[in-house]
């Protein structure tokens, strides 16, 4: 099932939907749960209270979006070319971002620390393997915990939302993600059983001020102000629940700017997949449903995930698409 937050036409009030097989309506689960007269209406006021439902909600969802096909009655049904969709989960009640491939990290260390050396240190790896280079070696907390850091959860957009460029940054810059939405409470989560606290994946746009990020870190902090900022966040363009995806580690991924392929990427090259990072978190802490946790940016065999990887930026009118197989196209232009 693939779930939006929408709003209609001289409507302001957010709506949550399920998107129909063909992409041409989007049905208004709680206008149709109300017409159905089914008690887990109020699980359809917002993507949050739908995620507090778990599989209780989502079966819900299902007889609903079954009844309002059927009965086609005024309202239950909007065309989707005239809604417009925010992101799935307007305002998530927690923002985590990882650090899950392992190219990514060490293609950063070489453009951005390594510098000069980066072809030397290539050159090492080709001829003896990544074990032996210097990025690997500077690498090694990465290999032994799943890494992440916390970001505003006030500044997401969502599908088709310009994305303002920072007036502090001359180095723009997007990320190659997609991530997962937790649908229940708990503590110190074992790893075979994490796949359970997951209610769905969605695509996710870690916009990012590169050279403030740069600079900040030498601090041994942050990243802050170099990922915090009015509409660096983007996600969506809808969720697509847990059942319809049945191995989230083996998907096609890919970025476009200005309809140009910029990187080119898979799911099952991440080092740390979500079930060691939400076992990871939740060790004496609590994870509530809502809460967000993004893969970090996909490099892998195929190509690198982000313009600081490749020395290529963002400028004001270029429009980014990040697609990724059986979780659609999220599409923004930065402004």
């Amino acid at each position: 099932m693939k779930l939006v937050t929408f709003l209609e036409p001289s409507n302001p009030v957010p709506l949550v939907g399920a998107l129909t097989d063909d992409g041409v309506n989007i049905v208004s689960l709680e206008r149709s749960a109300q017409a159905l007269k089914k008690n887990e209406a109020g699980c359809f006021r917002d993507m949050i209270s739908f995620l507090n439902g778990a599989e209780q909600a989502r079966d819900a969802a299902m007889e609903t979006m079954d009844f309002a096909l059927s009965e086609n009655a005024p309202g239950m049904i909007v065309p989707y070319h005239d809604a417009v969709l925010l992101s799935p989960v307007p305002r998530p009640e927690s923002i985590r971002d990882c650090m899950a491939f392992e190219n990514h990290i060490i293609n950063c260390i070489r453009k951005a620390g390594l510098k000069k050396l980066a072809p030397a240190d290539e050159y090492i790896e080709r001829k003896l393997g990544r074990r032996w280079s210097l990025a690997y070696r500077l690498n090694q907390t990465f290999y032994k915990q799943p890494l992440y850091y916390k970001s505003n959860r006030f500044t997401v957009v969502g599908h088709d939302a310009d994305v303002m460029i920072p007036s502090f940054t001359r180095q723009m810059d997007y990320e190659l993600e997609f991530g997962v939405f937790l649908w229940k409470r708990g503590k110190d989560i074992p790893v075979e059983k994490a796949r359970e606290y997951i209610g769905a994946y969605t695509i996710f746009n870690d916009f990012s001020a590169r050279d403030i990020q740069l600079n900040e870190q030498k601090g041994r902090l942050g990243p802050a102000k170099g990922k915090d900022f009015d509409t660096g966040n983007a996600i969506g363009p809808y969720l697509v629940t847990t059942d319809e995806i049945q191995d989230p580690y083996s998907l096609d991924m890919s970025a476009s700017v200005n309809g140009e392929l910029w990187s080119k990427g898979s799911s099952s090259d991440m080092h740390w997949r979500f079930e060691d990072i939400i076992a990871h978190i939740s060790r004496s802490e609590t994870v509530y449903p809502g809460e967000f946790i993004g893969s970090g940016t996909c490099s892998g065999k195929e190509g690198c995930g982000c313009g600081l990887e490749m020395g290529r930026y963002l400028k004001s009118g270029d429009v980014v698409e990040l697609t990724v197989e059986k979780l659609g196209t999220l599409r923004n232009r930065v402004v």
